[in-house]
This record gives C-alpha cells, sequence and structure tokens, in this order.
C-alpha cells in the first residue's frame, strides 16, 4: 500500500473535475479524496497499490473534457485516507 498527495493545476475547478477524480479513483480501487484548494488548485489523496496510484497520476494529466491540466505533482505521504474516496469542500491555502 502507498499513499500519494497529488496537486493538479490549471483549469480543474467548475469543470466537475472533482466528480471525475472520485469515478477514477474508484474504478483504479484506491480510497482517499479530492478537494479544491482556494488559490484554484486541486488536491487529491489517493491510498492503494502503487500501479493504481501511478494510473490515477496519469490520468489526472488529462482529466474531464473541460479540463485544462498545466500541472500535476505527486509526492509520498503519510496521511491515512480512510474509507471509500470522498469529495471535499474547498481548503484554505
Amino acid at each position: 500500500m502507498a499513499t500519494q498527495r497529488i496537486i493538479v493545476s490549471g483549469r480543474v475547478q467548475a469543470v466537475s473535475y472533482r466528480d471525475w477524480t472520485v469515478r477514477t479513483a474508484k474504478k483504479f480501487g484506491l480510497t482517499g479524496w479530492v478537494r479544491n484548494l482556494s488559490d484554484g488548485r486541486v488536491e487529491i489523496l489517493a491510498e492503494g497499490e502503487e500501479e493504481a496510484i501511478g494510473r490515477l497520476i496519469e490520468a489526472c494529466h488529462q482529466g474531464p473534457p473541460l479540463a485544462r491540466v498545466d500541472h500535476v505533482s505527486a509526492t509520498a505521504d503519510t496521511d491515512k485516507a480512510g474509507k471509500g474516496f470522498t469529495k471535499r469542500f474547498t481548503a484554505n491555502v
């Protein structure tokens, strides 16, 4: 099991990026959450098999049809994701 914190920037808010992330992460068997950040980015915490997280990170470069992704960064994390994959409220940064 691995955990990664993923930050996505570009036109990633108001384009269903969070809903798309929840569906995609569940398809890959991951647990965790996704939320908007007050600076316009999206933050994802994903936990699961390294290969599945890698597939999510790769998919994040494209995102949903209306998104324009400029940058994706991922770093190992020690937070626990919990059960399921959920959408959270916006966080202030």
